[in-house]
């Protein structure tokens, strides 16, 4: 059966009415690798198109695509500021709001449906 979550092509996009959710997210390339922060209506489609490398640029030339945070929003306008909040903290601090909710920096993707990434550690290049 074919996730839709998973595979959005532009056809099946059209055929899933999906309600606008604000989030800001963090994706890494592994344990305490390279962190990317992102701003989306759509995390599900949004964490597609990282993984299928259609957005290009750092989190395909760095591999950043496990999603260890991500937050919901009421509205745009609040995920946006929380995005400019959080892309202006030192990386310590990053980590550690990461490791609050996800110590393990365990792929929260999975529980959108997608397929589990092998692990990486920071020593090997991430």
């Amino acid at each position: 059966m074919l996730n839709l979550f998973q595979h959005p092509s532009p056809v099946t996009r059209h055929l899933v009415k999906r309600d606008i959710q604000p989030c800001v997210y963090i994706l890494a390339s592994g344990y305490r690798g390279t962190l990317y922060t992102g701003v989306t209506s759509d995390l599900p489609a949004r964490l597609w198109q990282h993984r299928e490398g259609i957005t290009g640029g750092f989190t395909s030339q760095y591999a950043v695509h496990r999603l260890v945070h991500f937050e919901v929003f009421g509205a745009m306008d609040g995920a946006i500021t929380r995005e400019k909040q959080i892309k202006n903290w030192r990386r310590q601090w990053k980590i550690n709001l990461i490791e609050d909710a996800n110590p393990h920096w365990q792929d929260l993707a999975v529980d959108f449906g997608f397929e589990p990434l092998p692990p990486r550690s920071a020593g090997d290049g991430s």
